[in-house]
């Protein structure tokens, strides 16, 4: 589920919201990795919430600058980095 008006347009973005995901706060179940992708249909780059069976549990658009500069903070997480 993406909801088209939701689009991270900076890392400090993606990385609260990444804080939340991690936190729990977002009440997400069954939550196993985070992972930048882009859509099969047109390229948009996003931010993946994913379940045990890699299955989509939320997503957000983001930027092609944070899509091309967020990876390393969805690789290591935002609480590792601080």
């Amino acid at each position: 589920m993406i909801n088209d008006n939701d689009v991270i347009d900076t890392l400090t973005g993606l990385e609260s919201f990444l804080l939340l995901v991690e936190s729990g706060s977002l009440g997400l179940g069954n939550v196993a990795g985070v992972a930048l992708a882009t859509n099969n249909s047109d390229g948009r780059p996003f931010v993946a919430v994913l379940d045990d069976n890699h299955q989509l549990l939320l997503g957000r658009w983001v930027t092609q600058d944070v899509f091309d500069n967020g990876k390393e903070l969805v690789r290591l997480g935002a609480k590792k980095r601080h």
